[in-house]
């Protein structure tokens, strides 16, 4: 319609190649390429990345829900990687020249990741010394503050499959350090963790999900400030390993975000008050190594 109202009729080039319409500044090419699966559906928001000859990311983004990827660069040399659930990533090289045409890859078919073997069924334990449980918040809106708490324990419950098992954690709600020493008291004071009166932190799962690949929900109950609600863990398997005196580990990695009102931490009575200290909305990341309990 609008080619018709211009008097230019769309050219059979134009409608095989929906970009060719499209501005490209002085000195800088189109890369596109289409991610398919092994058996050539597309891989929708398979994530990539565009890096120069020195390593630096230049752009990065996601597939379309067709699994297209288009990106506008300077010309140059260029590493290109991509990554999907469930897919063994892809490297290769790409040249954007001067060309006057787009620089297409073609179709890039992502394999199946192989499986990762997974715990023996069996009574395992978290491995202190080689895990972490950190969190991330906002500080009166503005910079990130992150912080950890340094003392927990868990007991995991492996079963004949994995959607049978089970786990237990607890956190010592006084052992939060986020390297400031003013702010962590105020931290484990009544305006927040109130750790004299509630001095743990604990989670009870109640099922684990296989989402695909090697990523699992671990939903449970998580018991803080006395109030107890029910939270979801996204977490990845990350495998099995040997530790330096032979014994069996494995690790994932989880996350999840918590909001203080839903634990009565009141974040707009704080803010009446002028406290401020970290924002009502915090982030939840954690590298568990877990081993066989003996």
């Amino acid at each position: 319609m609008i080619s018709r109202l211009l008097g230019r009729r769309p050219s059979a080039r134009d409608r095989r190649d929906p970009l060719a319409g499209l501005t490209v500044p002085p000195g800088a090419g189109l890369l596109s390429c289409r991610v398919l699966d092994p058996v050539n559906e597309p891989v929708g928001q398979a994530e990539f990345t565009v890096s120069d000859s020195n390593g630096r990311k230049v752009v990065s983004g996601e597939t379309d829900p067709f699994g297209m990827l288009v990106a506008m660069v300077p010309f140059g040399g260029y590493r290109l990687a991509i990554s999907a659930e469930s897919f063994s990533p892809y490297r290769g090289n790409v040249s954007i020249t001067d060309g006057g045409e787009t620089a297409g890859v073609g179709d890039i078919t992502l394999q199946i990741a192989p499986s990762l073997p997974l715990p023996a069924p069996g009574e395992w334990e978290i491995e202190p010394a080689h895990s972490r449980i950190g969190f991330i918040a906002r500080h009166i809106g503005l910079a990130r503050v992150h912080g950890r708490f340094g003392n927990f324990a868990g007991a995991i419950r492996i079963g004949e499959t994995m959607e049978q098992s089970a786990m237990h954690v607890v956190i010592g709600a006084a052992s939060i350090d986020t390297s400031v020493q003013m702010r962590d008291d105020h931290l484990r004071s009544p305006d927040f963790l109130d750790v004299d009166n509630f001095p743990t932190l604990e989670f009870y799962s109640d099922r684990f999900t296989h989402r695909g690949g090697h990523n699992w929900s671990i939903t449970g109950a998580l018991t803080l400030h006395g109030v107890t609600r029910t939270v979801t863990l996204d977490s990845q398997y990350l495998g099995l390993g040997n530790g330096m005196e032979g014994e069996t580990r494995a690790a994932v990695r989880a996350t999840t975000e918590l909001h203080r009102e839903d634990y009565t931490v009141n974040w707009q009575s704080m803010l009446a008050r002028g406290i401020a200290v970290v924002g009502s909305s915090i982030k939840i990341e954690m590298d568990i190594q877990i081993i066989p309990k003996t």
